[in-house]
This record gives C-alpha cells, sequence and structure tokens, in this order.
C-alpha cells in the first residue's frame, strides 16, 4: 500500500521541496516521454471505445476497435508505471522500516532504489527477448495491420524510462524516498500505514 500521512504537515513539506528544485534536462526528457506518452494513450483510449460505441449504435461495428484498445492500454499502463517513479508515487510499504532503529530507517533509499532498478532490469531483459522473438517470427496483430513487437517494445522503454525516473528522483525528490526521515513518531506512521491497508 502507498505511505500516506494523516498530517497536513507532510504536504507543506512536499510543497517545498517541489517549490525549491529546479527541473533538471532528463526529468525533463523523461516527463515528455513518459507522461505525455501516457497522455496520448489515455486519450486514443478514449477515442478508439467511442468509435467502438457509435459503431455498434449504427449496427456497423469496427473489429479492430478492441484490440486497438488493448494495446493502448498496455502502453499507458507500462508508461505510467515509469511516469509514477519520477514522482515517487509507486505503492510502498514501510510500516517494518520505521520500527526499526533509525540506522536501518536510512536504509530506505538504497532499499527503494536497488529493487526498483533490478526490477526494471529484469523486465527490460524479458520484454527485449519477447520483442526480438516476435520480430523474429514476424508476428502481427490480428485485425490491425501492425507487427505485434511495436506493441511489446513499450516493456524495455518503460524499464530505461522508469531506470531514468529514479535517477532524476534522487536528485529532486530523495526526501520523499526517504520517508522515515522526516521525524514522525513511528507509532504515527504505522499507524497511518495500517490505516490505509485496512481500507479505513
Amino acid at each position: 500500500m502507498a505511505f500516506v500521512l494523516p498530517d497536513i504537515r507532510f504536504q507543506q513539506w512536499k510543497g517545498i521541496v517541489m517549490n525549491d528544485t529546479k527541473p533538471s534536462v532528463l526529468g525533463t526528457i523523461v516527463r515528455l516521454i513518459a507522461d505525455v506518452a501516457a497522455g496520448a494513450a489515455c486519450a486514443g483510449i478514449l477515442i478508439v471505445v467511442l468509435l467502438q460505441v457509435i459503431g455498434r449504435l449504427i449496427g456497423s461495428p469496427l473489429p479492430w476497435t478492441e484490440e486497438a484498445t488493448r494495446f493502448l492500454f498496455i502502453w499507458m499502463v507500462f508508461l505510467g508505471l515509469a511516469a509514477g517513479f519520477r514522482t515517487v508515487e509507486s505503492a510502498r510499504v514501510v510500516v517494518f522500516l520505521v520500527l526499526f532503529h533509525r540506522f536501518f530507517r536510512r536504509l530506505a533509499v538504497p532499499i527503494y532504489v536497488g529493487s526498483s532498478v533490478f526490477f526494471f532490469g529484469m523486465m527490460g531483459w524479458t520484454g527485449l527477448t519477447m520483442v526480438r522473438q516476435q520480430f523474429m517470427m514476424n508476428e502481427t496483430a490480428a485485425t490491425l495491420p501492425i507487427p505485434m513487437w511495436t506493441i511489446g517494445i513499450v516493456l524495455p522503454v518503460s524499464a530505461i524510462i522508469a531506470v531514468l525516473a529514479i535517477v532524476e528522483s534522487l536528485r529532486s525528490r530523495r526526501e520523499l524516498i526517504a520517508l522515515p526521515e522526516l521525524g514522525l513518531p513511528a507509532d504515527e506512521i504505522a499507524h497511518a500505514d495500517i490505516s490505509i491497508s485496512a481500507g479505513h
């Protein structure tokens, strides 16, 4: 579950961190590639679904709309995942980390970065393997005249963007990654995380 503080102080502190950091070239590139592309995929889904509904209403359904919606959704999800790491909005549980000694709490950043980079490295390698197989087999979509590797390429692309986003977040939002170092009592942080986990 995502870690959320029940205190308005965190929102104010977060705003200060955001305002004090100037956007870098890397951050701008990641934002344009991830956010804009994910937004374009979302807009494409809306347009395709509207075409699908209109086609069914007039009695002439378009056979390619369902597949196009699925492909656009895949692109939107993976690009959105990468975009979330740029702003440190990925879901994680820190309730156990804050219960340990302060020395171990400082491991939040290495654990976050190491596990995230490892995950995206594995995702990129798996995605490249799949894309290579799709390209060699000349696999195409069922109803759309496009090769399947153009869909599968989103895995390695989003993995690269996510790693770059993690690097950018280390520069501009390191304090948000190290949440246990905010200075709030451990029981307050743990209570907030447990409440979110319980659905309250």
